[in-house]
């Protein structure tokens, strides 16, 4: 079965399969994968110096007994200036491991509520031949507003910097979607030709 998704403004449609776009929403499916998609893009390259990576400290500082003063063994422990950190932080990765079925039923999953909650709208083509910024905010203006995430099967370098000035408006091509930025934006826009492309891939 298939959907039939109208262009704005313009005469014409565009058919998806139910398999991807009449979905139901799992919330925690799409938490997971996002919080998955987050973690993966994190450096965590956070480092610091423990006892034993610190420079020094390889003499007695004093002798155990008659001081007067608690035993102590070397001047880098964390107790003195200089030491090293007692839970020292280590370079790590914050992979979390989601499983390709599991990431195409989320993609389904938020797409389906896109649809459903009408943010997801399609356009027959962006017209824009020169990279000028106000002609792509006035017809953003035309298609329901200057904000949102516009997805294109390829993106032209003057579509680029029409849209690098516009705060609100996030460009990308069909092939680089993800959730986070489907799930950021209020309103998707998409080309007919992106959204075939995205159903095909998806199904």
């Amino acid at each position: 079965m298939s959907i039939r998704i109208p262009f704005l403004k313009k005469s014409g449609h565009v058919e998806v399969s139910e398999a991807v776009f009449d979905q139901k929403f799992n919330e925690p499916l799409v938490h997971q994968v996002v919080t998955a998609y987050l973690a993966g893009g994190r450096a965590g390259t956070k480092a610091q110096k423990s006892r034993a990576s610190a420079r020094g400290g390889g003499r007695k500082p004093w002798r155990q007994k008659g001081t007067g003063r608690a035993r102590a063994g070397s001047l880098r422990s964390p107790l003195f200036r200089g030491g090293g950190r007692t839970f020292a932080a280590a370079p790590r990765s914050f992979e979390q491991k989601v499983n390709r079925k599991m990431y195409r039923a989320a993609m389904r999953a938020i797409l389906s509520e896109l649809h459903r909650r009408e943010c997801l709208v399609a356009v027959a083509e962006v017209p824009l031949e020169a990279p000028k910024t106000g002609k792509l905010a006035a017809w953003l203006e035309g298609v329901g507003g200057a904000e949102g995430l516009l997805v294109l099967p390829e993106v032209k370098p003057e579509l680029q910097l029409a849209a690098r000035n516009l705060p609100h408006v996030d460009i990308c091509p069909v092939g680089a979607v993800d959730p986070v930025s489907l799930l950021r934006c209020e309103r998707v826009i998409m080309v007919g030709d992106a959204l075939e492309q995205l159903d095909r891939r998806l199904q």
